[in-house]
């Protein structure tokens, strides 16, 4: 401002002076380095509005005013202010005002045109607020508590019980801290109720969820008892449900009825659902004439399936058989609100409409309408099956009027399988003859209840072992239905038994592919290629259905007989230590555990199994004769004797058992015993060598008188031996002559023979002479015939220390243990 000079008054006025002078005036770039500008903007000079000159000559002289063009004219006006009217020539035109829109001084100077700002930088951020204030702390913690009912809701959705009820009161202790800061703040009049309702109730949920229910039942009250939560009445049917999980049928009742005076008949609905669970409770409290009176009156108001079937239970309980018969009438009434399938039936001739129908053929609604249709004809099903031997004087009676009833309805294709159901009961009550007739009514309906029939006539035929009429209706049945796995289950059976395992074979895997999940076909399968020697292929089959029938005995046991064929062992331990798990007391798997072990050296691992299937199943002989030699090989005897007395009660016509007891007396060192048990012996049987040679002995070594006469009968008996020896071996001959005449003949004396002579050798193999830490050995050789064996060694098999091969008798027991086909 000191720059400024005002024309004095009487100077003329020049239109065109001034065009070139500078005014500093619009020179906005040192204004922040005007000191007199500064100051009047911060007084209230700089506040008032700017004043026009009124006099020429009021432009200020100095620097002349840059325009477009470049040229300095200087500024003056007849009033003090540029004119825009009239321009000298060659001049430019003069401003229109201190800044035009967009105009800045810099552009002169080489700036770039920036009208908005933006070279500026970003804008500054928003002032934040200021949360130290009550009412801000208070929004904060009401969001804290909906977040932790949110998660606490979630949590229950994903089934972590334990997080979701401390959330829930996490979000309890939250809300009260929001209350308590409220009343400090004298806000309280502002309290968010629902927020309060909603942590409560969340609270009284999860405490249920989590079987708290004293903790669920005291939080309900609080809310119950709170006359300023609207319509909280409806909670008693919460605290009611509680009360019936903790069967306090009374309590029960009681919060039913209070919470039905409180629900409006507006909402029919909750009303028809709480007199159901009335009538619930009286079922279990045995009040079945109260049940009725509560299900009577909803299937009045509003009939549904559930309430139908309680009812039916309910005149079943009490045996009235007409109104059975009239609920069940009501049952097959009521109606499911589902419209006909042929809507989903797509037409030929519109594109569009078939596009629409198969987006809809499988969405939720559709789901939604065949379970429902599901469900009643499950329950229209278990009823028929019930009532029908309370409602005639005969259960077949009863059938053919459900089977009436049905037919008669909405539910015609059940009639089918009632008629199904009446064989099974047949079937059930081991009346074969009338299950065949029922089933054999079948054969000329629609292909989907001919199958199922014939199949059922197959499975039948099959257990009576009569396989050509098996085979027949499984031919049928196939014929009727293709796809029918069951079907072919069983005509795979037929072949099995025909010993024809390659199509037995195609046939399960047949069934497989139309149902994966056959598992009667896959064991069966599996059986098969045992059969045929494809033992991993076998292995294959068993480990698949093991993966989908987990504690399956039968399975796993066949897996551990495949690995013991493979010559794994250690695997077939394995697989049969999985099966003690699932069959603890299985004598026949402990002993299987016992003789593997016993393969493999591991000889106290193989007396525990042999041990504890003893416990369970001590009638097994094999399993008595390895402990009791076990016994007998680690130098206990006396242990051994009571198997052996085991075994001679199991067998008593067998001597080898009482020889063997009497032989353990003899090395335990008692012989008195031991002598009064041959003498029992001899009694029982007088024709006994090896018994007569050991009382020989005996008598011989304690200086008996009876030695005497027991020698004479051994020379006797061995005598006799000898001559029925004889005549045995000229049968032979004889028997040899004749069958060199015939080709045919001298082919089966040489099997026959050739088994004897294997009998003989296996004998003698198994005989041993006593050890020479024997008492019996100072004996004379004069007096006790050279021809003496110990009676132990052929009697009993010791245990082995290396690995046996698999015997004939082994695979048989294999068979009757696990190989048995699984019919459908």
């Amino acid at each position: 401002m000191e720059n400024v000079h005002l024309v004095p008054e009487e100077e003329e006025d020049d239109l065109y002076t001034g065009y070139n002078d500078y005014n500093p005036t619009f020179d906005s770039e040192d204004l922040h380095n005007d000191v007199g500008f500064q100051q009047a903007v911060r007084t209230s000079h700089g506040r008032r509005p700017p004043m026009t000159a009124k006099y020429p000559g009021t432009a200020i002289g100095g620097r002349p005013i840059g325009t477009a063009y470049g040229s300095r004219m200087p500024v003056g006006t007849a009033m003090g202010r540029p004119m825009t009217g009239a321009v000298q020539d060659g001049a430019a035109r003069p401003m229109t005002a201190v800044r035009a829109a967009g105009y800045s001084s810099s552009i002169a100077r080489g700036s770039v045109f920036d009208p908005l700002g933006q070279s500026k930088g970003p804008a500054p951020p928003l002032e934040t607020k200021n949360e130290d204030t009550p009412e801000e702390k208070i929004k904060i913690l009401e969001k804290k508590v909906n977040d932790l009912i949110e998660e606490s809701c979630l949590a229950l959705a994903r089934g972590d019980l334990q997080l979701n009820l401390e959330k829930a009161k996490e979000a309890g202790r939250k809300e009260r801290a929001l209350v308590r800061q409220r009343e400090q703040t004298d806000t309280a009049d502002h309290i968010n109720l629902d927020l309060t309702y909603s942590v409560l109730f969340n609270l009284a949920n999860q405490y249920a969820n989590n079987d708290m229910y004293t903790e669920a039942l005291n939080t309900y009250q609080v809310i119950v008892k709170n006359k300023m939560f609207n319509n909280a009445g409806r909670l008693k049917v919460n605290m009611a449900n509680i009360y019936f999980k903790q069967k306090n049928y009374t309590k029960a009742i009681k919060f039913y009825r209070m919470a039905l005076d409180q629900i409006s008949n507006a909402h029919n609905a909750m009303r028809i659902k709480i007199m159901q669970n009335i009538g619930v409770v009286f079922i279990h409290m045995g009040q079945y004439s109260d049940a009725i009176t509560s299900f009577e009156y909803i299937m009045t108001e509003s009939p549904n399936i559930k309430t139908g079937f309680n009812l039916i239970l309910c005149y079943y309980a009490i045996g009235d058989r007409d109104r059975m018969k009239k609920a069940f009438q009501k049952l097959i009434c009521v109606p499911l609100g589902i419209d006909d399938d042929d809507k989903y039936i797509p037409p030929n001739d519109d594109p569009h409409a078939n596009m629409v129908i198969e987006a809809i053929k499988n969405d939720k609604l559709h789901q939604m309408e065949r379970e429902r249709k599901a469900l009643a004809e499950k329950y229209i099903m278990t009823s028929a099956k019930l009532i029908a031997p309370a409602i005639e004087s005969s259960f077949a009676a009863g059938f053919d009027w459900c089977v009436d009833m049905v037919k008669g309805s909405q539910y015609v294709e059940l009639a089918n399988d009632l008629e199904i159901n009446k064989a099974i009961t047949y079937l059930r009550q081991r009346d074969f003859k009338q299950t065949v007739e029922t089933l054999k009514m079948f054969e000329k309906k629609d292909s989907r209840v001919k199958s199922a029939a014939a199949t059922n006539l197959s499975f039948l035929y099959f257990l009576e072992k009569d396989f050509d009429q098996a085979d027949r209706y499984a031919e049928l049945a196939m014929s009727a239905d293709r796809y029918n796995p069951a079907a072919l289950v069983n005509k795979g059976n037929t072949e099995f038994v025909k010993e024809d395992y390659e199509k037995a074979a195609e046939f399960y895997k047949e069934a497989l592919r139309n149902d994966s999940s056959c598992t009667e076909a896959l064991y069966n399968l599996g059986l098969t290629y045992k059969r045929l020697g494809r033992l991993e292929e076998a292995l294959d089959c068993f480990l698949k259905l093991h993966a989908i029938l987990r504690n399956s005995a039968q399975v796993m046991y066949q897996l551990a007989n495949l690995y013991e064929m493979l010559e794994d062992p250690h695997q077939a331990i394995e697989w049969l230590m999985q099966l003690t798990s699932v069959t603890p007391t299985d004598a026949q798997v402990l002993a299987k555990l016992g003789d593997l072990y016993d393969n493999e050296g591991d000889k106290s691992q193989a007396f525990q199994y042999y041990y504890e299937s003893y416990r369970y199943f001590p009638s097994n002989i094999s399993v008595i004769e390895w402990l009791g030699a076990y016994y007998i090989d680690t130098q206990f005897c006396e242990k051994a004797i009571q198997y052996f007395e085991r075994a001679t009660l199991i067998q008593p016509t067998q001597v080898k058992w009482q020889l063997m007891v009497a032989s353990c007396y003899r090395r335990s060192g008692n012989y008195q015993k031991a002598l009064e048990t041959y003498k029992d012996i001899h009694r029982k049987f007088p024709e006994n060598v090896e018994c007569l040679r050991f009382l020989v002995r005996l008598c011989t070594d304690m200086g008996l008188k009876e030695v005497q006469d027991y020698a004479t009968k051994l020379k006797k008996v061995e005598k006799m031996k000898e001559i029925r020896e004889q005549r045995v071996r000229s049968g032979r001959d004889s028997s040899a002559r004749g069958r060199r005449e015939g080709s045919a003949g001298s082919d089966s004396g040489q099997s026959n023979h050739g088994t004897s002579a294997k009998g003989e050798r296996l004998s003698v193999k198994l005989k041993t002479l006593p050890g020479s830490n024997e008492p019996y050995e100072a004996s004379t050789q004069l007096e006790i015939d050279a021809s003496y064996v110990d009676p132990l060694g052929p009697q009993i098999q010791r245990p082995k220390t290396a690995a046996r091969k698999r015997t004939e008798e082994d695979e048989f027991a294999d068979e009757e243990l696990g190989d048995d086909l699984l019919p459908e």
